[in-house]
């Protein structure tokens, strides 16, 4: 536990000091770690004899966060229509044998992690962009801890014993309010016009995806089966298992906030 809580707070340190010194950084930040992450998830499923076209899917990994950011929404869509382009190109060079199994694997992955990282991209894209990934990724990671000791005190009656044994309803009603509490104080101090309703159902929602974020990681390492998508973070496991909650958490609060507080 403590290696663990380091490395979060190492994490967090990251985050902050790219965030607010130059807002570009943490994007090349983000796209690393995304990247490492897409390494993991295509290793991951060489266990099952799926290989995804590595070049195409890693070019929009990088690209799309970068278009999505100087261009917006529209070269966002364009550059992750082009990677699944590409990879089904790509692919076809091997063979028809196992084609389709391949190419939806990658297409997983394009809609997993390329899509995405350029909407996070999106996200931080505003002058005040800035702020709003704090809120996302606070959000987030206020899922991660109040379910966690929620669950661990509390927790008895189980969410979804045969995907997650761990989660209980306990954990998530603890998940539930911490998300409500730190998203209706962020966007409130955050914010510009920011109100502490809008913060709340933003919270609200984050506590489902990022639920299900970690749920569908589960199932994927299940079918797999592995415990971890890697080691690169101790205490930790791998960047996937970081991510998860993340990128599933990602579309919602930036649609909430286009909603609420349109740039």
């Amino acid at each position: 536990m403590p290696l663990a809580v380091g490395v979060g707070v190492a994490l967090g340190a990251l985050v902050l000091l790219s965030l607010y010194t130059v807002k570009e950084i943490f994007l090349g930040v983000m796209i690393v770690f995304l990247f490492l992450g897409m390494r993991e998830l295509t290793e991951a499923l060489k266990s099952r004899d799926i290989r995804v076209p590595f070049i195409p899917v890693a070019t929009g990994m990088v690209g799309t966060p970068v278009v999505a950011y100087v261009w917006g929404p529209t070269a966002a869509v364009a550059a992750v229509s082009l990677t699944v382009l590409a990879l089904l190109m790509t692919r076809m060079t091997e063979g028809a044998d196992g084609y389709v199994r391949d190419v939806a694997a990658g297409s997983f992955v394009a809609g997993y992690l390329v899509l995405m990282g350029g909407i996070v991209a999106l996200l931080m894209r505003p002058d005040d962009g800035d702020h709003r990934i704090v809120i996302f990724i606070a959000t987030t990671v206020a899922s991660d801890i109040g379910g966690y000791f929620a669950g661990s005190f509390l927790g008895k009656h189980k969410l979804a014993p045969t995907i997650s044994p761990k989660k209980t309803w306990e954990g998530v009603t603890g998940s539930a309010i911490t998300c409500m509490a730190v998203g209706g104080w962020l966007v409130w101090w955050l914010l510009d016009g920011g109100q502490v309703w809008q913060g709340v159902i933003i919270g609200l929602a984050a506590v489902v995806t990022a639920t299900a974020g970690d749920l569908v990681e589960s199932m994927v390492k299940r079918d797999l089966g592995i415990k971890d998508m890697g080691t690169l973070l101790p205490g930790h496991g791998g960047v996937m298992d970081r991510l998860d909650s993340l990128v599933a958490t990602a579309p919602v609060v930036w649609l909430l906030l286009e909603l609420f507080l349109p740039t």
